[in-house]
């Protein structure tokens, strides 16, 4: 009997390849599901105003009643090369000044049910850097907090400070004796909670949360948060109703925070688990899902 002919090394690679290849495609088709849910984008390389929009790319300031383009001053600035990737803002001190983007066609609230995803990249030490007081490195917000409020916050009285994401929905619902934010327990609050959380000066944290089927009465609401691409916890079993006008809708940033922040991404969708780790894992960030055509 003829003993078999030893496979070539050419031969013994090709499952590797194979595999690989199988690799690299899914990550396509994974990347290309999350650029065509792209909606808003800001690598903070050339300016605040959005590298790619659906809606309005413009990045403002509040003053008074108006709003006027943000341009860098002693509170918030420009700083290149500095960035995950590339340049970053930059948060020096705990100041009023809060950059924000407008919410239509960016986050997609409305009325019946409403999903969306907020990325970006965070690099502090927040019990060195933060001042006393509460601290938001981002916000979703719209006429009235008492109509609804989302954000992700360090709080104001722990050491270390804990790390929450919350989804606040008309006041009435998450705190009809008034007893505030704090009065009420843990594991009432919309919220979740991680404690020492990965946050540091000297490496970037990325945080994802997940806003599901909020003001939906068919089916119930909930929101995840994750943390360099694992996921740290959910609120559900809440009502979730908010009233805001839909029109007054928007994404702030740095409210009390100090420090850098780096790729702001919003998706018109929930996120996977599986997307949320890729989004992770992109070398050149978020800018790798704009499409060439797609300024």
């Amino acid at each position: 009997m003829k003993k078999p002919r030893p496979l070539s090394t050419a031969a013994l690679a090709l499952p590797l390849i194979a595999a690989l290849g199988c690799l690299s495609t899914g990550n396509g088709r994974a990347d290309e599901a999350l650029s065509r849910s792209l909606t808003h984008f800001v690598s903070f390389d050339k300016g605040f105003t959005a590298d790619f929009s659906k809606g309005d790319k413009t990045c403002y300031l509040k003053k008074g009643a108006e709003l006027v383009p943000c341009q860098e001053s002693d509170e918030v600035k420009l700083a290149p090369d500095a960035g995950r990737f590339g340049g970053a803002v930059w948060f020096p001190k705990k100041g009023a000044t809060r950059p924000l983007w407008l919410g239509q066609n960016v986050l997609g609230y409305n009325d019946k049910s409403w999903s969306t995803t907020v990325s970006l990249w965070l690099r502090l030490t927040p019990d060195e850097d933060l001042e006393p007081g509460y601290c938001d490195p981002v916000q979703i917000v719209g006429d009235d907090t008492k109509k609804g409020f989302i954000f992700l916050e360090w709080s104001k009285d722990h050491n270390p400070r804990h790390f929450r994401y919350a989804i606040r929905p008309l006041i009435e619902l998450w705190d009809p004796q008034g007893l505030g934010w704090e009065g009420i327990p843990d594991e009432k609050r919309p919220m979740v909670r991680v404690l020492n959380a990965p946050f540091s000066r000297e490496r970037w944290t990325h945080a994802v949360f997940t806003l599901d089927r909020i003001n939906d009465k068919a089916a119930p609401p909930s929101g995840t948060l994750y943390l360099d691409g694992k996921k740290q916890g959910r609120i559900d079993g809440h009502d979730l109703t908010f009233g805001w006008d839909p029109a007054s809708v928007s994404l702030v940033i740095g409210a009390a925070y100090v420090g850098h922040q780096d790729d702001l991404a919003v998706f018109d969708r929930v996120l996977t688990d599986d997307e949320v780790t890729r989004l992770f894992q992109l070398k050149g960030g978020v800018r790798e899902l704009i499409p060439a055509d797609k300024p």
